[in-house]
C-alpha cells in the first residue's frame, strides 16, 4: 500500500511539475530563484538504504565510481518533467541523502537561452522541484535540501544549436562543500 501510495505521490508530482508556457521576448538583467527549504522531518524507514552489497553509509560522494558520480539530469525542451532514464540516478542520490542525514543538496535549475528570461527562471525553478518533489518522495528530508533556478544565465555549454541546448537544459545537483 505504502508503494501504491508513493507511486501515486510521484505521478501527481510530475503531472503538477509539467505545463506549457508561450514563450516571450528577451530582456535585460540577471535573475534566479533560490528556495532554501523548510524543516521536516526525517523517514526513518530509510535509514542505511544501500544498492547492491554495499551501503551509502560512509560512501565518498567524490569517487568517480561510485553511484552518486551523475549530478545532471537533462530534460526536454519547454519541459520540467524527470525522464525515466534519470529516475536511477535520483533513487541513488535519495538513498544516500536518506542514509545520511546530516548531508545537504542544492538544486540548481537551467534552462536554454530560448524564451524570455523571466520564463527561463520559471522553467529552471520547475525543473528543480521536480527533481526535489521526487528526491522527497523517496524519503530525503525537506531541510536537506534547497532549490535554485538560474534559468539561462548559467550556461553548460555556449552555442546555438540543439546540441547545446540539450545540455543546457539540466538540473545540477551539487554537494556544498564537495
Amino acid at each position: 500500500m505504502r508503494a501504491t501510495w508513493k507511486s501515486l505521490m510521484v505521478a501527481g508530482a510530475v503531472a503538477l511539475a509539467t505545463g506549457c508556457s508561450s514563450m516571450g521576448s528577451k530582456t535585460g538583467g540577471d535573475a534566479a530563484i533560490e528556495d532554501r527549504g523548510i524543516g521536516g522531518t526525517q523517514d526513518e524507514m530509510t535509514q542505511g538504504i544501500g544498492i547492491g552489497s554495499g551501503s551509502f553509509e560512509g560512501m565518498s560522494i567524490d569517487d568517480p565510481n561510485s553511484p552518486l558520480a551523475q549530478r545532471v539530469i537533462y530534460f526536454e525542451f519547454d519541459s520540467s518533467e524527470v525522464r525515466s532514464a534519470d529516475r536511477d540516478v535520483l533513487n541513488n542520490h535519495a538513498r544516500y541523502l536518506a542514509a545520511n542525514p546530516q548531508a545537504t543538496i542544492v538544486l540548481e535549475g537551467h534552462g536554454d537561452e530560448r524564451g524570455s528570461r523571466e520564463y527561463n527562471i520559471g522553467l529552471g525553478e520547475r525543473r528543480a522541484q521536480s527533481v526535489r518533489q521526487i528526491l522527497e518522495l523517496q524519503g530525503v528530508g525537506s531541510q536537506q535540501l534547497s532549490t535554485v533556478s538560474y534559468g539561462e544565465e548559467k550556461p553548460a555549454v555556449e552555442g546555438h544549436d540543439e546540441s547545446a541546448w540539450a545540455q543546457n537544459r539540466r538540473v545540477e545537483l551539487i554537494y556544498p562543500g564537495q
